[in-house]
């Protein structure tokens, strides 16, 4: 199944060694680019594309090939991918020669290793129709089924052309997998979204849902869940027979609005969550994995700014020592600049999650830098952030916190007397305080959830 093929240089891929790996598909092949150049189609003579091709990317972030890849390599270098399409036998060997080449001009390593050469590849194969759509396996009215064979599914820059195009048209995005693949944290949150759908290949059952487990078929050219005769779905047996992960996660999701300034810095608010749990800033950040630039908010400012008022989804990662990565949305607002903010981190069942340090994180995010709300959990999963195809726990809440606006509306008397065993504690300046509330230890799900929904229903009422 793997089509994926990524060549791994220590120098630039400048235009001639490109050219050197283009023509590996011989002089007829037709050559274009998409998502504003970042991604480069290799097309046969008629049809979809046979080969995409990442524009190359200097990855400054030390760590990110073991990540994704489970090899060491050390920073800087250049990764330029290029994904085959399966529907035509010659594109998997056009995807080989393309980095095999930049490989023999410029050193460095070729992953998966077997996959380089540099022969010249027939292109005369015409793929199927769906000029429109970059290098898919399957391509039905309703979906794009893509196969992908590697340790870790990104959101690369390429399958985020493919979520933009495929919901440009109305289609699902559905990736199909073998069931050792894992995905990372951006492309979880990607495929959690509907329509799109992670399918897993299962010896005993077909194929199942990698989040939810359900059982799968192919039905009216999508997968959808097998159901009984009653109608209800059933769970694979590969997706439940698991041991429960001994490593946590400490997930802390966050929103601050900001006033629109040309003062503005964006990315101090998850600078400062960042520093108050790990002791260090981030090490790099990105719109798509690999994550490639060293952290700088001021750059990530100015990029936010181009896209306005469009919203500019981002990625941060930590250093090796401490898995370590976000999410942040930023989105411009008829009141403001919105950050929302997703930071998780990983723990050995050896390690201690840093929860005293959640109160003072609060307060900082609130005095400093515009907080509206903040939901501290935890959960049983991997400490290396990447998420199986097997069951894992559903987080359990530890903390909540209300900024002042929220307070403000709601008023301090009653947002500070929920109808429970709670005392919140008073955060930032005595004129608009925001207030936290402690919603448990992080042990016992059904006591945090029940205690987070009641505070919900009080804060509601006002």
């Amino acid at each position: 199944m793997t089509k994926d093929v990524i060549a791994l240089t220590p120098k630039m891929p400048d235009t001639w060694a490109l050219l050197a790996g283009l023509y590996a598909g011989g002089p007829g092949l037709d050559v274009s680019a998409t998502a504003d150049g970042a991604v480069i189609q290799l097309r046969g003579h008629e049809g979809r594309p046979l080969v995409s091709v990442e524009a190359p990317v200097l990855v400054q972030v030390p760590g990110e090939a073991r990540r994704l890849l489970g090899i060491d390599l050390p920073v800087p270098f250049w990764w330029t991918e290029a994904r085959a399409s399966t529907a035509v036998p010659e594109a998997a060997r056009l995807a080989g020669s393309v980095c095999g080449r930049l490989n023999a001009l410029l050193g460095g390593t070729t992953w998966p290793p077997a996959t380089a050469t540099t022969e010249v590849v027939d292109t005369d194969a015409v793929a199927a129709a769906g000029a429109d759509q970059p290098a898919v396996d399957v391509l039905t009215d309703s979906t794009a089924v893509v196969l992908i064979d590697r340790p870790v599914v990104a959101l690369t820059s390429w399958l985020s052309e493919i979520l933009r195009t495929t919901s440009a048209a109305g289609r699902a995005l559905q990736i199909v997998t073998p069931p050792h693949v894992r995905l990372s944290h951006p492309a979880r949150t990607t495929l959690a979204q509907v329509p799109n759908r992670w399918v897993v290949q299962d010896p005993a059952c077909g194929y199942y849902d990698g989040l939810s487990g359900a059982v799968l078929r192919w039905h009216d050219g999508t997968f959808t869940p097998a159901l009984t005769a009653d109608g209800r779905a059933t769970v694979a047996d590969a997706f439940t027979s698991v041991t429960p992960s001994s490593e946590r996660q400490l997930i802390i999701a966050f929103r601050t609005l900001h006033p629109a300034d040309e003062q503005l810095m964006l990315g101090r608010a998850l600078e400062t969550a960042w520093q108050t749990l790990t002791g260090t800033a981030p090490a790099g950040w990105s719109t798509a994995e690999p994550v490639n630039l060293p952290w700088s908010p001021r750059q990530l400012t100015d990029l936010a700014r181009t896209r306005a008022p469009e919203p500019t989804q981002l990625i941060a990662i930590g250093h090796t020592d401490r898995p370590t990565i976000a999410t942040l949305r930023v989105t411009r607002t008829a009141t403001g600049v919105e950050e929302d903010i997703h930071l998780t981190l990983g723990y050995s069942k050896d390690e201690t999650a840093p929860l005293d340090a959640i109160e003072p994180l609060a307060k900082a995010l609130v005095t400093d830098h515009h907080l509206t709300t903040m939901l501290t959990s935890l959960r049983q999963a991997r400490r290396d952030l990447t998420t199986p195809p097997h069951l894992e726990a559903p987080p359990v809440p530890h903390s909540f916190t209300l900024g002042p606006k929220d307070v403000g509306d709601i008023g301090l008397t009653h947002a500070r007397r929920p109808s429970l065993d709670l005392r919140p504690t008073q955060l930032g300046p005595t004129a608009q305080p925001a207030l936290h509330y402690p919603l448990g230890d992080g042990t016992d799900a059904a006591q945090a959830w029940t205690t987070l929904r009641r505070l919900a229903r009080h804060l509601k009422q006002a």
